[in-house]
């Protein structure tokens, strides 16, 4: 078993759920975006530039998805937290996430690498 699959299997429901849910909903935006395993991460990559990960919170356990030019993004769900250059959008497993939402994100994520 590869090491991200295995990643996101030994996570706690609902958090592995959630995750799961993020991963595939991520590489459905667009066939360009291929996963990497980096930094002990799942890291999520457009046409080979990493523009973001998943993890958790390591005070909450919760998850989130990194973004990695999270400041050059305008997005109300994104916080900053004490990074210079990444912003983290959190998610909560145990509420229904508004796929509207993360459609808005990844736009404008993506916006930033497409020609």
């Amino acid at each position: 078993m590869r090491e991200m699959d295995r990643y996101f299997l030994e996570q706690e429901e609902p958090v592995r759920s959630c995750m799961l849910f993020l991963r595939e909903y991520i590489l459905g935006k667009d066939p360009a975006i291929t996963e990497a395993w980096k930094y002990r991460m799942p890291f999520f990559c457009f046409r080979g530039k990493m523009f973001c990960y998943l993890w958790t919170d390591r005070k909450t356990s919760l998850p989130y998805i990194g973004v990695v030019e999270g400041k050059r993004v305008d997005h109300p769900g994104l916080l900053l937290e004490k990074r210079a250059r990444m912003r983290i959008f959190p998610v909560d497993p145990r509420k229904d996430l508004v796929v509207e939402d993360l459609d808005i994100l990844f736009d404008k994520i993506l916006a930033l690498y497409r020609p």
